[in-house]
Formats: structure tokens, sequence, C-alpha cells
């Protein structure tokens, strides 16, 4: 019980690794800071207020200004997923004094713009006026783009102005006061409101919102840049040729999501939207594309952002989603249509306006570009909308939900909503655990086993990998002592449902049968190797099986890649997981290919490899079936069955094992073994096994000898 208990902690660890790190706060990056650096003339730093994350900068005790982090106020990530941090001094009159980036983990910066670039644009922050900013909805200021970097100077504006904005409130400062948090009246999405009836009713009453330039008018704008080649590289095109005809509608709203998506579609809506999430939908058409190709690269969308007073949204590629097709009567013939999904946990409140920016780009010299932003304004139109009465001042009467309820209300919808995802997750767990304890029965007509397992693996790919995205990953691994020093909640553990039920099943499995239950059946990487290399086989691609010597001294190296990976995550989580790129998961699998060359040639090449060795990437180079290797020693039972002879003298098993993992001397080597079961196979072939062949022949002697007919036996066919 108590090992039961360890392994099911172990899966929890791994599980929320990459959901769990501790929260960085203002002290842990001001004591390396001296005042006078941030604020000229200012001494010390006062302590940090216990309301808010802001410490005062002091000069002979009194307080000339205050200091921030911004990742303490805004949420927003680059490129990495992590937050840029860094440092901000604010004035009493609300303009920023200065500005230093302290921590990123950009990888465009880390391998390829130089830091000292970014470095000197934050400080180029310094006398920005937040009360401008806040007139202006953020876009007094133009924002200096480095060629290359969009998306990380992008994130970091974004949360400079926001994080500015927001402790100007809090303090009061330059005039600025916070919002009355119950001001005007408040409102929420009528659940009964009336659809319109086709696009022209839907354009007219404010459903759909609508930004058109055409190419004169994105000439005018960017003919006012003051760098001159932004003039002389205009558009050649007719000026009256479409630009970008961009159109967006709130489709979380019920009524407009069956009107623009169909029921298919606003279904599949609501299973991917979590509680407390929307979503929009932007169609596009003309010149220019509103999602362009960086997120390909990056998987994050920098061509489009949505704001609404502090708040923005960065869509990254895991919030988006290809519209197939509107189901509105009328609509116009569009190039893209997609929809974004917009987190619960962003404070965007679909009752209120907001708009949607397009930063257009031009072309100046080989790597430079010049940038103009366009905004398409958003308001929910009021027939959607029902005032909700302002809330009861006793706040000891209306007692709220705990958050520990409200996590059990979220996950329980989750699960609810993912039953059909479950469902066959569940039956192909089910298939394999019958095929395991029954292994002798289930092998013993090999036609029809092996077909069973090109269609198991046909599904773990296409369903798994491709579509659910379940592929387990060394990064849990990684950080599981993160994660562990943290603490993680059983609630959180429960919000992905697939990830639950992969993570438990491969606890048991370890105890039952080692790492091959999953590696051999589960992984979606894994089935594409396998896929793959039986169609070279069918084209008659040569296979390679490598010297023993040779082979055995390779098996190592998996694990020193894990060792590794694991020592640099005790120093730098981060660091480590740019280095886990290593493994191909989320090019081949999560991102379905659709990545930078470098990753994809990578991911390829792993591929081609296994045309001719089998699985080349497990046997040789995956740290996260070496990380699993090592609790599968704890496996309980040993469910492979061998002869005396195997080994001396047979070697069948071991010449034809896959992912030679059978010794000369019998012994399977269970750190190796994929559990693919086709040493069992053989382990009951009449036509290949030594020894069935001998027992065979035995008892057809013995009949003969006591004048009764051989019994038949069904042959396997290998």
């Amino acid at each position: 019980m108590k090992l039961l208990r360890l392994v099911l902690l172990l899966c929890a660890g791994l599980f929320l690794a990459g959901h769990a790190s501790a929260r960085t706060v203002l002290q842990e990056y001001l004591p390396a800071v001296k005042a006078a650096e941030l604020v000229p003339g200012a001494d010390s730093f006062g302590p940090i207020r216990e309301d808010l994350a802001v410490a005062p900068v002091l000069k002979g005790g009194e307080t000339i200004a205050w200091v921030f982090l911004t990742s303490d106020f805004v949420g927003t990530t680059g490129y990495s997923g992590k937050p840029i941090h860094t440092l901000v001094a604010i004035g009493p009159e609300a303009k920023i004094i200065s500005v230093q980036l302290v921590k990123h983990s950009e990888p465009i910066v880390l391998i390829g713009i130089p830091e000292a670039k970014v470095k000197a644009l934050v400080a180029g922050y310094a006398g920005l006026d937040l009360v401008a900013e806040a007139k202006s909805g953020g876009t007094a200021h133009e924002v200096d783009i480095i060629s290359g970097a969009t998306v990380t100077v992008m994130v970091i504006d974004d949360s400079i102005v926001r994080s500015g904005l927001k402790v100007a409130r809090a303090l009061g400062l330059g005039g600025l006061a916070r919002e009355a948090e119950n001001a005007g009246p408040r409102f929420e999405i009528d659940p009964a409101a009336t659809s319109p009836a086709d696009w022209i009713e839907a354009e007219g009453d404010g459903t759909l919102r609508r930004l058109s330039l055409d190419v004169a008018q994105v000439n005018a704008a960017f003919a006012e840049h003051p760098d001159e080649r932004a003039r002389e590289r205009a558009i050649t095109e007719a000026p009256q040729t479409t630009f970008i005809d961009m159109q967006a509608a709130l489709v979380s709203v019920p009524a407009i999501g069956k009107a623009l998506l169909g029921p298919a579609e606003e279904a599949n809506l609501k299973t991917w939207l979590r509680d407390g999430e929307n979503a929009i939908a932007v169609m596009g058409r003309g010149l220019y594309s509103f999602k362009g190709s960086g997120y390909v690269r990056g998987g994050i969308f920098d061509r489009i952002v949505l704001i609404q007073d502090d708040v923005s949204v960065r869509f990254r590629d895991r919030d988006h989603r290809r519209l197939g097709a509107i189901a509105l009567a009328g609509a116009p013939e569009f190039t893209e249509m997609d929809l974004f999904r917009i987190p619960a946990n962003v404070g965007f409140d679909p009752a209120k306006p907001f708009r949607i920016q397009l930063l257009a780009h031009r072309d100046v010299g080989p790597i430079e570009k010049i940038f103009h932003t366009f905004d398409l304004g958003y308001q929910l139109p009021q027939k959607y909308l029902l005032a909700v009465a302002p809330p009861v001042k006793d706040v000891a009467v209306v007692a709220d939900r705990d958050e520990g309820t409200a996590q059990a209300d979220l996950w329980k919808r989750i699960w609810q909503d993912s039953k059909l995802k479950i469902g066959v997750l569940v039956a192909m767990l089910v298939a394999l655990t019958g095929v395991f304890f029954f292994q002798t029965y289930a092998v013993r007509n090999a036609k029809a086993f092996y077909i069973f397992r090109i269609v198991f693996l046909t599904v773990t790919l296409v369903f798994l990998g491709w579509y659910a995205n379940a592929q387990l990953s060394v990064v849990n691994l990684m950080a599981l002592f993160g994660s562990l020093v943290t603490g993680f909640s059983w609630q959180a553990f429960l919000l992905d449902p697939l990830t639950f039920i992969l993570w438990f099943s491969l606890a048991a499995a370890l105890l039952f049968w080692g790492r091959g239950a999953y590696c051999g059946w589960l992984c979606p990487f894994g089935a594409l190797q396998e896929l793959t290399n039986q169609i070279a086989r069918k084209l008659r691609i040569p296979q390679w099986t490598l010297p023993w010597g040779l082979h055995e001294r390779l098996w190592p190296i998996k694990y020193m890649i894990f060792l590794g990976l694991f020592g640099v995550s005790l120093m730098s989580v981060e660091q480590a997981e740019h280095l886990a790129e290593i493994e191909p998961f989320k090019t081949a699998i999560i991102l379905k290919f659709i990545r930078a060359w470098p990753f994809v040639a990578y991911a390829v090449a792993l591929l081609v490899a296994g045309l001719f060795v089998e699985r080349f990437y497990c046997r040789y180079l995956c740290p996260l079936g070496a990380a699993l290797a090592i609790p599968a020693r704890m496996r309980m039972f040993d469910w492979l069955k061998r002869y005396h002879e195997c080994g001396n003298p047979c070697q069948t098993c071991a010449n034809q094992c896959p992912v030679q993992a059978i010794h000369r001397t019998g012994e399977i080597n269970p750190n190796e073994c994929i559990n693919c079961l086709h040493c069992q196979v053989l382990y009951q072939s009449e036509s290949v096994c030594p020894v069935v062949i001998k027992k065979m022949k035995s008892r057809a002697k013995l009949a003969a000898s006591s004048g009764a007919a051989p019994i038949q036996q069904p042959v396997a066919k290998v």
C-alpha cells in the first residue's frame, strides 16, 4: 500500500510539474539592485507594502518614487510561455523614471537577438507618461519594434504599460484613481437572446464588427511614419485594392455562437471552453493575413491582440482553432476563419467594450520592418445583455463559494464535457489490459494480433497524439522536485482528464509490466516511429541490425541525456526546458510539424533513422523512456514466458526482437523492453520456435507409434 501511494504521489508530481511554480515576488529581485540605479539621487528602498507588491524608493528617508516588478501585476507571456520580468520605477506624477530587464526566458533573445539590444529598448521607456496612456487606452506612445523579436518587444511593452497603470491607479499617482468596483450598471450575458437571422442583420445590429482597410489607407498611415523608407516602400497595388477586410464576433455568447457556427461547431466550442473562458471568431480576406506565420515558429499570434481597459490578451497556438465554415446565411467568402480562446484568468469581461488591435508591418530593409497598428472596436449589442442588480452590501448574508468548491465544480464540468475523449481512452486501456492479462490467447493468432497492434498504434497516434495532444514529456519529470516543494492540489490534477488517466494508468503499469506498457503502446511518437517503419518494410527498405556490442553501448545514451537534463533543471528549469527540445514530441505530435524548419528537420531525421533501425529514438535517445525505466524496476510480476532453451542454444527471439531487448543468453532486459509481445507470438509459433517444433514432432511420433491420428493444432503464422 505504501508503494502504491508513493507511485500515485509520483504520478501527481509528474503531471503538476508543468503547472505549479513559485510565484515571483519583488523581494527576490530587489536586493540585487541599488536604489540609485533606478532613481538618480535615491539612497535606499523602503519595505515592500503588505497590500501591494511595491516598495518606496527613498532619499533621506522620504519617498521620491515607487518600484515594482511587472510580473507581480500582469501575466503576459512571450514565446517561452513565461513572464518577462522587468523592474519599473515610477514617480509621483505617474511618469516612469527607469526600467530594468531582470529576467527572461525568450529563446529568440537567448540564441538570436543580442540581449544588450533588448535591454536598451527596455531602458527607453524612461519618461513614459502613464496619465496619457490611461487616456488613450495604452496607445499614446510608439512601440520601437526590434526586427526578429516582434512578440518579445510587444510583450515587454504590454507588461510595462499595463502594470504601470495598475500601480499608478492603486497609489493614486498623477491624479489617477482606482476605478470604482461597481461604478455604473453591470451586465451579464442573456442566455435566451435571439440569434440574428442572416449576415446582413448580424452586421447591422453590431453582432459582427468590421475593420476594412484598402491599400490607399495603409499607404497613407505609413506615410506619416518618421522613417522615410516607409513611404518609399509603399504597396504598389491599386489604391482601392483590399488590404484587409477583417470581421469579428464574440461566439462564446450562445446566441451568436449558434448563428455563426451552427449546432455541431457550437457544441465543439462548448467542449473546448472551460468555466469562465470566452472565445472570438475572426474572419479575414485581402492582401494581408491577420494570423501571419509567427505562430508557426513560436506558437504565438503576433499580429493581433485583444485589449480591454488594462487587460490585453495575446493568443497562443493552444488557444486557437481553425473554423471550417460559417453557418450564418449570406456570409461572404473569407480566406481565413479562426477561433481564439480567451483564458478565464485574464480578467476579460464579455459585457464590456474591447478592441482587437491589428499589427501591420512594412519591410524597409533586408531584416528591418516598420509597424503600424489599426483597431477593430467591439461592443456586444444590448439585446445580448441582461442588467444585473448591484451586489448586496451586507457580505455576511451572501456567502460566496470557497475556492475548493469552485475548483471541484470546474473539474467536474470538464470531465462531463470530455465524455467522448475519456470513453475512447478508457476503452483503449481496457483493451490493452485485457491483452496483457490474457496474452497467451491474444497472441495465438499471429496475423490477427499484428493487425490489432497496427490499429491500436494508429489510434494512439491519431487520437491520443494529433487530436487530444496527450503526449507525456520529460519536462514534467525535470520539474518534479519543484512541484513537490511548492505543493500541489488534487483539484488541479483533475483539470486535465486525459493526462490524469494516462499518468494514473502509467503508475499502475509500472508496477505490473514496467515502462513498456506506455512506451510500446500509448506513446504517440513511439507509435509514429513504428508505423513509419512498418511502411518502410512494405517498401522493402533495408533494415539494419546493429552489432550487439555497439547496440549495448548506445543504450546508456538516453540515461545520460535524462540525468544531464535533470541536473540542469536543479539549477534552472527554464534552461532545462530549452534543452529538452531533444524530444521531438512538440514538433511531431503537438504542432504536427508546423514549426520552424530546424525543429522539423530534426524530427524528420529521427523518423528517417527509424526507417532503417526500428524505434531508433526510443532505443538510444529518449530521456522520458530512460526516466520511466528507473521506477519500472519496482514491477512485481514477470509476464513474459521463456523456455530453458531460450538463448542456449536458440536465438530466434533475440534476433527478431524489434528493439533488440533480448540478450544473447535469453534474458529480456526490462529497461529496454517495450512489451510489444512479439516474443510471445514466437513462443507459441509451430513454424518458427524450435522448442515448439520439437514438441510437435515428439507428439507426432508418439501418436504414430500408438496408431492414433496426430492431433491437429492451429498454427500461428509469423
